[in-house]
């Protein structure tokens, strides 16, 4: 780290002082993390001119390339366009000295999660290839102490009372810990990042609320999606997959709402309450959640075989990603083929339906356990990003 310099920065015709902080150790950690070719960039602003995603009057990638070489983290850091950035790769596809700005981004939005995430050290942990088996043991261990391990006789069912993994007892108390253990680090990380942003940029656009709203319209339409040019079908793949998480969490709601309900074996009847619900609700219940499941389970599936092949299609123009990219992505095609696999196998009662489920499960603990420090976590940073972005009155 070197000592702080001062220089002369122009804005709007007033000349102020600034205070920059080089960081040598940040530079070569963006370097290690995918932004390899940072160096070859020499601030042609090639990769602002095309990008079709950048606001006119506060252009980006150009501006954060020069940071990142010089090493400002706590510019970088509290800048909402790093997020902005949606990696269309307009910039690396036409930079003329292969300086791939997408991936230089890319690279320092995975640090900065690291900077705000809470604990730090899993952020760290997660984003690494060396911890992998030992993040993965966590999940298979937990599974295993439930008696995962045993696979009763007779037709196979799930969550049976005294049967496979009875979920009243073990399982939904496990992920409904973790899920709200997930949500809580996730949200002080959020937190700390808008603070950062909240001390460098002041609040001068719209309404808290009226941004939350427009940002919301955003993200559903994936407006800055469609603008991509050189990855144009990514848009497509993206929606397919963020949809299919909306039914899935659909999904989860209703079958939980089914377990609670159930007369004799749902959580009202387990602590001891009668309840009476009609046998048509429930089947109604049953049908609705399973026709949404499927059909956000085939959506999952299709849009994450489709961002793999978009991936190893644009690889020479737009860069084949890192393992932090393809972390999440195998993640994801992994839990969306081992859900589907697991229920034609229960089906078709065929035992092996146990084993497989238990590896999905694996999934989704280590996808939503996981998320504050992995890829995920980018749809919760760039809608804050977006959201300060519309209230700063930066848009």
């Amino acid at each position: 780290m070197s000592e702080g310099v001062e220089v002369k920065v122009e804005d709007k015709d007033k000349v102020k002082v600034k205070e920059l902080n080089p960081d040598l150790g940040f530079v070569k950690e963006v370097i290690k993390s995918g932004g390899e070719s940072l160096k070859k960039c020499y601030q042609c602003a090639t990769c602002s001119v095309v990008c079709n995603v950048t606001p006119d009057d506060n252009p980006f990638p150009r501006k954060e390339m020069i940071q990142a070489q010089w090493g400002l983290k706590d510019e970088l850091f509290r800048n909402p366009d790093i997020w902005l950035c949606h990696q269309c790769s307009d910039c690396t596809a036409y930079c003329p000295r292969g300086a791939k700005p997408g991936e230089v981004l890319n690279a320092i939005r995975k640090i900065s999660i690291q900077e705000f995430s809470v604990p730090g050290f899993l952020a760290r942990m997660v984003n690494q290839p060396m911890f992998l088996l030992l993040l993965l043991a966590v999940p298979v261990i937990a599974l295993l102490a439930s008696g995962a391990g045993h696979i009763p006789a007779g037709p196979v069912e799930f969550g049976k009372p005294g049967g496979f993994l009875f979920s009243l007892k073990y399982i939904d108390p496990l992920f409904t810990t973790i899920a709200v253990l997930a949500l809580l680090s996730l949200f002080m990380g959020i937190r700390k990042y808008w603070s950062a942003m909240s001390e460098a940029h002041p609040a001068t656009g719209m309404p808290l609320g009226t941004a939350i709203k427009e940002t919301v319209k955003d993200i559903l339409a994936h407006k800055r999606f469609d603008k991509c040019e050189t990855t144009k079908a990514r848009s497509t793949a993206h929606k397919l997959v963020f949809y299919s998480f909306i039914g899935l969490f659909i999904t989860t709601v209703l079958a939980f709402g089914k377990i609670i309900l159930a007369p004799r074996t749902g959580y009202l009847a387990y602590f001891g309450y009668n309840v009476n619900v009609s046998a048509s609700l429930l089947t109604g219940l049953v049908v609705v959640y399973k026709i949404i499941g499927n059909v956000s389970a085939a959506a999952l599936i299709t849009g994450i075989l489709l961002i793999m092949s978009n991936r190893m299609k644009n690889a020479k123009k737009a860069g084949l990603g890192s393992y932090y990219d393809w972390l999440f992505i195998t993640l994801v095609a992994g839990l969306g083929i081992t859900g589907l696999l697991a229920e034609l196998l229960r089906v078709g009662n065929v035992q092996a339906a146990y084993p497989v489920y238990v590896i999905h499960l694996c999934f989704v603990f280590f996808l939503f356990a996981y998320a504050p420090f992995s890829k995920m976590a980018h749809m919760f940073y760039r809608a804050t990003a977006m959201v300060f972005e519309k209230k700063s009155g930066k848009a």
